[in-house]
């Protein structure tokens, strides 16, 4: 089954400081590329994964130190101490979406095939893109528009999507690109559909949620010194992680007490501006072209 090149795998795995009897964690499996470059790495260690994909389990390595959980690491804390796996070494999470998925058409990620309207990562939940499209009031569908696509004319897309949906339920990629056709700024086509197919993606699977719920848990779980790696592929996760990092909430805003102290921090940022891919890189891998990682350490 093919998988897309781990982006920044070396970079990464250098950032996660393996040291031997190390206890690892890689919280987005998929192919299998960092899991493996880490099982080189650790000596005498562990290294448990998770992924919530069907297809992933398949890439499984035969290896002892090795253990996949097939769940969504918003469950971490609850996962690893089933596994007797706390304190942790370190933790790397390889955010987005697989180009596997990209590549199944029926999955429904790619703007590329005609396929139903799903984007489910986890193909047991239940909420689809067809539904989000279909059932959503405006209000709904304005705000994961304007939020997660941070596209400027969402209202315009809400109601060309409102008129349509009257007519006719909304089932396929190819019906809802008609649909939205008159909303793209001429020869931005390609980019504002890339904007409304994330927005729809990060709504049905709650991305931005299960970021939240894996850096609120990631202090819980490292021991001090332990390393959290963190590969984000679009601003509002890119956010989220510099936020959690320099303020100990994904808000962004310290927390000091009466005499002015900030605290509540659980992380030191070790990556002033976040490692980007190189151009070596992203010519073999487009993929990582948006890629930027940040690497920090518990206090």
């Amino acid at each position: 089954m093919k998988y897309h090149e781990p982006v920044l795998r070396d970079a990464a795995v250098e950032g996660m400081a393996i040291q031997p009897g190390s206890i690892c964690i890689d919280v987005t499996f998929g192919g299998g590329g960092h899991s493996r470059a880490i099982l080189k790495k650790l000596v005498d260690g562990r290294l448990i994964a998770f992924d919530q994909d069907l297809d992933a389990l398949e890439n499984k390595p035969d290896d002892k130190r090795f253990e996949l959980v097939h769940d969504n690491f918003r469950n971490l804390k609850f996962s690893l101490e089933e596994v007797k796996a706390i304190p942790a070494d370190a933790l790397l999470a390889d955010l987005g979406v697989s180009s596997h998925q990209f590549d199944v058409a029926s999955r429904g990620f790619s703007i590329r095939f005609n396929a139903d309207l799903d984007m489910r990562m986890d193909q047991r939940s239940e909420l689809t893109a067809k539904e989000i499209l279909n059932f959503y009031q405006e209000h709904e569908l304005i705000r994961i528009f304007r939020e997660y696509g941070e596209l400027n004319n969402a209202k315009r897309v809400m109601q060309a999507i409102v008129r349509a949906r009257v007519i006719k339920h909304i089932e396929t990629v190819d019906e809802l690109k008609v649909i939205v056709a008159g909303c793209a700024i001429r020869g931005k086509e390609h980019s504002f559909l890339a904007q409304l197919f994330q927005a729809l993606r990060i709504e049905v699977n709650d991305e931005l949620g299960a970021l939240r719920d894996l850096l609120e848990q990631a202090p819980n779980v490292l021991r001090q010194g332990g390393r959290l790696v963190v590969i984000s592929y679009h601003s509002l996760e890119d956010r989220m992680v510099k936020n959690f990092i320099n303020t100990g909430n994904t808000s962004g805003e310290l927390q000091k007490d009466f005499f002015g102290n900030v605290i509540d921090l659980k992380f030191k940022s070790l990556t002033r501006k976040p490692i980007e891919p190189s151009a070596e890189e992203v010519l073999s891998n487009p993929r990582s072209r948006s890629a930027k990682m940040r690497i920090a350490e518990k206090i």
